[in-house]
């Protein structure tokens, strides 16, 4: 058994991030069946241990690849330990593999896409479901919390997706940091809204992950060189199809 494990080990692509990855997975789970405390505690094991983790994964500091990479795993272990408290019963235990498997793709990707080896668009679509996973998340641990504050905590956790964004846009150091201020300036106006119209279920944090894809994406069409009046119609579109959806469902 022991033989079986080791060569199991060799054939896997950096086996200490499959460790990171199961370890995470497994201290999310633990959230999920835990007391308030007991979340806080596991979250922060998470950021320490993903943090740590991430540094000793992604390697050396290059300023080129940006800053935020290192903290990718350990946001999105946090991300899985609060949506995991949306699910119940036999569902949490089979999502536990599922989660260990997407905690590994985003370790793998943070370290091989400044070689190429990982596409770009596996690290977008991560940044999207920690935002969604966050908002609906703390919907659910924290029902009671009036919407200013848990707004602010939703902000705080995609403070890091947001300067991760700008990095994968080219935009590093005190660029990448006004970029990401501005980021969070439209994903707070955009969660306000959503606050206010008390939507059901998860549909506000579903729209809060689009409109903070939709900004990255014309973020980025703009550095492109795309046309000022081409972006905001097709990006303003994407935003106003959101918020007549969410205002038809309110009205239900």
């Amino acid at each position: 058994m022991m033989a079986w494990r080791t060569g199991f080990l060799r054939r896997v692509d950096r086996p200490d991030a499959l460790l990171l990855a199961i370890g995470l997975a497994v201290l999310a789970a633990v959230g999920w069946f835990a007391s308030p405390f007991g979340v806080a505690l596991v979250i922060g094991s998470q950021l320490v241990i993903g943090g740590i983790g991430g540094v000793w994964l992604v390697g050396p500091v290059r300023a080129r690849y940006g800053f935020a990479r290192y903290g990718t795993p350990a946001v999105a272990a946090v991300a899985a330990t609060l949506v995991g408290r949306l699910l119940s019963g036999p569902i949490q235990l089979a999502a536990i593999p599922v989660v260990a498997t997407l905690l590994l793709g985003v370790i793998w990707a943070e370290i091989h896409l400044p070689a190429g080896r990982a596409p770009r668009l596996a690290i977008d679509l991560a940044l999207v479901g920690i935002v969604f996973s966050v908002a609906a998340g703390l919907a659910v641990a924290l029902p009671r919390l009036p919407w200013p504050p848990s707004l602010v905590l939703v902000l705080v956790a995609t403070s890091l997706p947001a300067m991760r964004a700008a990095e994968l846009r080219g935009r590093y150091g005190i660029e990448a940091i006004g970029q990401a201020a501005l980021h969070l300036l439209a994903v707070a106006q955009l969660g306000a809204v959503l606050a206010l119209l008390h939507l059901p279920g998860v549909l506000a944090p579903a729209i809060l992950a689009l409109g903070f894809h939709a900004w990255s994406g014309a973020a980025e069409s703009l550095d492109a060189g795309a046309p000022t009046r081409s972006t905001v119609v097709e990006f303003g579109t994407l935003a106003i199809l959101g918020i007549l959806v969410a205002i038809l469902l309110y009205g239900r």
